[in-house]
């Protein structure tokens, strides 16, 4: 039986089965009692890949949000210490970094003044007590500003890799929680005397932003921080101001270590003609050489011998974003960490001269992307760096028959 419990897929599949019957109307204690029995621990990709697969079988996201906090309450008990902390929350600066600061912030005024305040208000709902609840209520609305930023910020990136369930389930409830909280402002400026409705709904609003604090932190930035680049959370960083941050703000500015290449070449003394540049085959200006790069249907990457990041081309349409701040930064900071031991083998082996190049092939919506790495080499056979070459080859596979005239 342990054999059973401990395989993913017939895990994941009772996972999924959990969340049904809950749907179907067996209470918390009845699931989970067999959780228990059956699963020794649950991470945040399994808790993702279940919502998406009851979203691609035909459950509306609306009903997932119905069950967002009960499944919470039970996975609480059971999310594995494989959400350990991670270095870039740890950093000032760091945008997960700043979310938990915003956190600590919400979880200060809903226990340090909110509940007291509504206890005081439940007792007595004179002027003073709902005008002291009122204030707290206009600063949680600051977590509009946290919210926004995970929506706005987080989300589109956790798409882009096809982490869609997630961010929908979440997304609407953090809706109901706004919404939640503009109610309970609306009802304290227009009092009519509804005490206890006005004590329940505030706080259930209250218990449903701590709840959504430990979603926060134990399944989405673990998940964002095993999924997005260094490079994708330098632009998240870079845009949260204009969005805004919650009771707080970020403890410095975050800055990951960088090589600079053209100090680097300076120190070396090599230099970037703006003149004609000489080959075996011919002569060529940088621009002309820019421009070819540029004008090529393939992206380029080129990866040093000691793995900076040297260069890429630009072309119209590149498959995967690149700014320019990656240039400097060593390539295995270039990609989720999930992926970077395969990076760090694949260089292993181009540098021991073990491989020569190693392709892959992956669908990414209508796409067919084709990606390789080539070990580049000088005369003598001594690794020079890696160049990546990626294209979509979805209209290539297309092509039929012949064509031999020139299109109109």
């Amino acid at each position: 039986m342990s054999e059973i419990i401990n395989n993913r897929e017939y895990r994941q599949k009772v996972l999924k089965e959990l969340i049904m019957e809950l749907h179907a109307g067996k209470t918390v204690e009845e699931v989970k009692s067999r959780f228990e029995e059956l699963i020794k621990g649950v991470s945040a990709s399994e808790i993702s890949e279940m919502e998406q697969a009851l979203i691609m079988e035909g459950m509306p996201v609306e009903e997932i949000q119905k069950l967002c906090d009960v499944h919470a309450a039970v996975f609480k008990g059971s999310i594995e210490d494989i959400h350990k902390v991670q270095k870039p929350d740890e950093t000032p600066g760091h945008p997960v970094h700043t979310f938990k600061l915003e956190n600590r912030e919400l979880e200060k005024l809903i226990n340090e003044r909110l509940k007291p305040h509504l206890a005081e208000f439940r007792a007595s709902d004179n002027s003073e007590n709902i005008y002291r609840l009122l204030e707290d209520i206009n600063l949680l609305l600051d977590i509009d500003k946290h919210y926004s930023r995970k929506e706005n910020l987080l989300f589109p990136y956790m798409e882009k890799y096809g982490i869609t369930a997630p961010p929908k389930v979440m997304w609407g409830v953090d809706d109901e929680i706004r919404a939640a909280i503009k109610e309970i402002k609306g009802m304290l400026q227009d009092y009519k005397g509804e005490k206890e409705q006005v004590y329940t709904k505030a706080d259930e609003a209250a218990g449903r932003v701590i709840e959504m604090i430990f979603k926060e932190e134990n399944i989405l930035f673990p998940m964002v921080l095993e999924t997005l680049t260094e490079d994708e959370w330098m632009t998240i960083e870079s845009e949260s101001d204009e969005i805004g941050y919650c009771l707080t703000e970020p403890r410095g500015k975050w800055k990951p270590e960088r090589t600079d290449v053209e100090e680097k070449q300076k120190e070396t003394g090599q230099t970037a003609a703006d003149g004609y540049l000489k080959f075996e085959t011919g002569l060529l200006t940088a621009k002309e050489i820019s421009l070819m790069f540029n004008s090529l249907p393939i992206d380029i990457t080129f990866v040093d011998k000691d793995g900076a990041v040297k260069y890429f081309s630009q072309g119209k349409e590149r498959i995967f974003p690149r700014t320019k701040a990656i240039i400097g930064r060593q390539v295995h900071n270039c990609h989720p960490p999930a992926s970077v031991h395969i990076v760090e083998k694949l260089v292993e082996d181009f540098k021991t001269g073990k491989k020569d190049s190693e392709s892959f092939w992956i669908k990414m919506g209508g796409k067919y992307v084709y990606i390789r790495y080539f070990a580049i080499r000088d005369e003598n056979g001594d690794y020079a760096g890696t160049m990546e070459v990626t294209q979509d080859i979805q209209p290539i596979q297309e092509i039929s028959g012949e064509k031999r005239l020139v299109s109109e």
